[in-house]
């Protein structure tokens, strides 16, 4: 792997962010649904992540739905000049919490004006539109991206820019012919797509997309609903006197500079735990044995 400054910055439409940020999925209710178990230590994380230089915060309004975005600017309205706020469009949900597509022209507009109403915002800095292909309705997990075109939710959110309501683009949940047509209808400043130790389908297209200098930002980068699990992985850790999750945000980072992290939770300890990431050092022999775990030794 390259010599890559952690702690570092990238560009993220832009705007230079720290690679180190944070996703809000987790300060909603069990299943990413209804409000929070303790709403005001979800106001504490967010005030402690910007308060530890933290400027990139991932949202959307179909968590809760509504209940993030909400906090979000219960916590830190008016925003500081440097935070970059990222949100996804692209899907709705039901009244049991059942995440269901939503790509017409107007649900499309119905989400970026609840986004700029519930964040309190006049313009969103960047837009992911989620790629919903296949879903399992009891846990809201997206089983990964499958092909279609996308041009036609895509030309009505460039619509939306032009507009002035949105200022940059990304794509979530895509595959690279996906990435390729989009980047024909508007610039995409973004990707975000599941990706961690054990799941490396991307390492082509991080690469791809580091030469373009376009961020790309792993979601379940622990694992997802399944957390990573690895003697390996817990064999470097115990060596390095850290957690199995902090050497796998690590290994992210060291992966490529171009990767942007939002791991998330609701609790200040976990939070510091996981910005603590960036002063991990990993020796070449430890990157050697992480390299197993996903058959790239």
């Amino acid at each position: 792997m390259p010599d890559i400054d952690k702690a570092g910055t990238y560009s993220l439409g832009g705007r230079k962010v720290k690679r180190l940020g944070y996703g809000a999925m987790q300060l909603a209710g069990k299943g990413v649904f209804g409000p929070p178990k303790d709403h005001d230590a979800a106001l504490a994380v967010l005030r402690e992540a910007v308060a530890s230089g933290v400027n990139h915060i991932d949202t959307s309004d179909f968590y809760g739905p509504h209940v993030t975005n909400k906090i979000i600017r219960e916590a830190l309205h008016p925003y500081p000049d440097d935070l970059v706020i990222v949100t996804k469009i692209g899907a709705r949900r039901d009244d049991k919490g059942a995440w269901l597509p939503a790509f017409s022209p107007g649900e499309l507009r119905k989400a970026v004006e609840d986004n700029l109403r519930h964040l309190g915002l006049d313009a969103l800095e960047i837009v992911n539109l989620r790629i919903m292909i296949d879903t399992d309705r009891s846990e809201g997990d997206v089983h990964g991206p499958a092909e279609g075109s996308i041009e036609a939710p895509l030309t009505a959110l460039a619509d939306l820019k032009r507009q002035g309501l949105v200022r940059h683009i990304g794509l979530s949940n895509a595959t690279p012919k996906q990435i390729a047509e989009g980047r024909k209808i508007t610039e995409i400043v973004c990707v975000q797509n599941h990706y961690n130790l054990a799941h490396r389908e991307d390492d082509r297209l991080i690469d791809d997309l580091a030469r373009d200098g376009i961020a790309y930002v792993p979601f379940f980068p622990l694992g997802g609903f399944s957390p990573l699990q690895s003697g390996t992985l817990n064999s470097v850790a115990e060596r390095l006197g850290a957690t199995p999750m902090q050497v796998a945000l690590a290994w992210l980072l060291r992966r490529s500079e171009n990767i942007l992290l939002i791991p998330g939770t609701s609790s200040v300890a976990h939070l510091r735990e996981n910005l603590a990431v960036a002063d991990l050092d990993l020796p070449d022999d430890a990157l050697a044995e992480l390299e197993t775990i996903g058959g790239k030794a």
